[in-house]
């Protein structure tokens, strides 16, 4: 088997949802065993993302943003500028990890990265995703293909959040959600990222 390559990590700022993708579906439909893995930090327009299953039901309001069927797994959620979004593009099979241990990886990222500021923060294993005091703080989502994962997670730094009233955030009704602003910590997105990215390495890159 080749040695792997570093993990190489793409700052793409802010961009619309369907374009980056798109882009997800391209490399991971074009890499082959040689590939390094990726890491994208990305924040996106607004938008509502419906997963694989995801049902319209979960649409409560009818609004002006944008509503994309995705091929992630999960239910809807939201995203817009304030949210910090990393996409995780890794060969599940030369990490020798199935899609379970992947989505735990995307959780304690989260939850390691919070306690550093002091927010103590739980998975859910019914309902994958980070919460604090019952309120969804993270919410994530992959797509496995030929053996490799897309997508990835989110996390709400300090955005509005009354978007997330008009869905059940990832179907599930009456879910409420926060995010770090409220929560006393005041960063920036791109501050944010930063450990929660070193947090993706140490458990990609063993």
């Amino acid at each position: 088997m080749p040695s792997k390559a570093a993990t190489v990590l793409r700052n793409l700022g802010q961009q619309d949802y369907l374009g980056v993708w798109q882009a997800m579906q391209q490399f991971t439909a074009e890499r082959d065993n040689d590939t390094a893995d990726q890491i994208w930090i990305i924040e996106h327009p607004p938008v509502y993302t419906l997963g694989l299953n995801g049902k319209r039901e979960h649409l409560l309001k009818t609004n002006a943003i944008e509503i994309v069927e995705s091929d992630r797994g999960g239910q809807v959620t939201y995203h817009g500028p304030g949210q910090l979004v990393i996409y995780l593009l890794a060969d599940l099979r030369r990490l020798n990890k199935g899609p379970r241990q992947m989505v735990t990886i995307l959780e304690n990222a989260v939850i390691n990265t919070l306690r550093q500021y002091g927010i103590a923060a739980q998975a859910q294993p019914k309902a994958p995703g980070v919460y604090v005091n019952e309120r969804k703080i993270a919410s994530l989502g992959l797509r496995i293909k030929h053996g490799c994962c897309y997508h990835g997670l989110s996390i709400n730094n300090d955005m509005d959040l009354s978007p997330f009233a008009d869905i059940n955030p990832c179907g599930y009704a009456g879910l409420q959600v926060t995010q770090l602003a409220d929560l006393g910590v005041k960063i920036s997105t791109q501050e944010l990222a930063v450990p929660v990215v070193h947090q993706l390495l140490q458990a990609i890159e063993i």
